[in-house]
Order: C-alpha cells, then structure tokens, then sequence
C-alpha cells in the first residue's frame, strides 16, 4: 500500500529509501568444552546472517504521529535506531530533516551514579542545547518529571517508573523536530500518561514530528494520524491509522480485546 504522506505538497521530513540491515551473528549449536578447544585451532564459530530490515520504503510528512505496529521482532526498534542515526544501514538511504530527540530505551544514556539534575544538563548538551538555553529548561524539565527533591539524587535510587518520567521529560521538552518514542509510554500512572499525551499534542501542534513504536493499540488509535505495520523485517502496510490497526488486529486474530488494547 502507497504511503499516505503526499510529497507533492511538502518535502518529507523522514525519507527511508530501500532501507536493509543485515547483522551477523555467530553461534554454536551444541556448545562443549571439546567444541570449545577445536575453535581455538580453526578460530572461527559459525556465522548467520540475520536480516532485521528488508527493503523498507517510506516518506512522512512535517507534524503529527506516526505510529509503527507489530510482533516483536518485527524490525520496529531496528528501524528506530536507523532514524534516529544509532545504527547504520546496510543497504538504503535515510534522510531526516530536522533536530531529533529520541526516547528508543528509558534511562539509556543516564549516569545511575550522577543525580537527575546532572543528568538533565548531560542529556541537554548532548541535544545540542547551549548551557543557556539549558537553564531555561531546566525547571519546565524537572517541572514535569515530577520528582521534586529527587532531582538531587543519584538515579541509581530511581526506581524505573521515575526513570521513565525523567527520561520523557528530557526527550519531549528539548524541542525537537522530530521525536522517537519506542515503548515508552507505560510509564508513570494514568494522569502521568494523559499529561504525556497531551504534551506530545503540544509538540505536533508546533509542526512537530512522532514516530511512535508501541504495543497498545488503543494509544495509537488516540494519538497517530497514520500508521506503519512492520513484519519480520518488511513494511506490510503504510496508511490511515483505523484501516492498519483493523488489518493488524484481523491479522492477528484477537480483535480489540484488552489484552491489545492495554498500554504494555
């Protein structure tokens, strides 16, 4: 199915072109000590090639939310890590026009052993914020985490529901063009969720852009305007977000049961 996106009205602000990753892995099938002992003569185990991505074309458009849907392994957070830059093709093209916050796995990047301020001023420099710009956001940051003196703490006394909000809370007030979110919308409680929801509104609603991995299918019928289903490394379907959800839940025969529709 063609993509939604209509690049005859404005340039796209994700292009992913014929896009392939392929990892290699080495493996044993019955590891033993004598196995172990003839591979230090040859040197070598043997190899598989895995292909995470398999010839995935897509184009979307400035503003609103994209969702991505499908089993695990579907090549979903493979594709997030090659748009946000992480991982590199190994066959394709992507281009991204904009600046880029990512929130692919909550607290990677986070010093467990730095507070949550400390970790708040790394994780803006390393945006691209000057140390100005930094202190403006400083307070509206720690404002919405909602962690009050925590903040001063080291985070490895975080538990990881307070890892998550400051983690959300760093990613979607760095004002970014583009903002990826790969599973990481349970955390918190139901009013911490709705106030996620409606910040990520603030942010399309200002032109940005969502790219938004997620397993609930009732938070990507709320929140996204269109909607990509990945399966087993390919793009099986790009369009409107109620006619690939409907596809995917027929697909997976479970229709909108709870166990579907409940935010993971």
């Amino acid at each position: 199915m063609p993509s939604v996106y209509d690049s005859t009205v404005a340039p796209a602000i994700v292009k992913v072109e014929r896009l392939s990753v392929t990892y290699r892995a080495t493996y044993e099938t019955k590891p033993t000590l004598k196995g172990a002992l003839l591979r230090m003569g040859r040197g070598q185990r043997a190899v598989r090639e895995i292909e995470a991505l398999r010839d995935v074309s897509f184009e979307v458009g400035r503003g609103g939310v994209t969702g991505v849907i499908g089993v695990n392994g579907a090549g979903k957070s493979t594709l997030m890590r090659c748009v946000a830059g992480i991982l590199p093709p190994s066959h394709g093209r992507i281009e991204v026009h904009g600046r880029v916050s990512t929130l692919l796995a909550l607290g990677v990047g986070f010093n467990r052993q730095l507070s949550g301020r400390e970790n708040v001023v790394l994780g803006g420099l390393a945006a691209g914020l000057r140390r100005d710009q930094l202190a403006a956001k400083y307070e509206e940051i720690a404002e919405f985490a909602e962690l009050g003196d925590f903040m001063d703490l080291p985070m490895r006394t975080y538990s990881s529901g307070m890892y998550g909000r400051l983690a959300f809370s760093v990613a979607i007030n760095m004002d970014p063009d583009i903002l990826l979110v790969d599973e990481a919308l349970s955390v918190g409680d139901a009013r911490f969720k709705r106030k996620s929801f409606d910040k990520m509104g603030e942010l399309c609603a200002k032109a940005g852009t969502i790219l938004l991995v997620s397993h609930a299918l009732r938070s990507i019928r709320e929140l996204c305007d269109q909607v990509i289903w990945m399966d087993k490394g390919k793009l099986v379907m790009h369009g409107d977000t109620d006619e690939v959800v409907d596809a995917y839940e027929r697909y997976m025969e479970v229709g909108e049961s709870e166990v579907a529709l409940e935010d993971v």
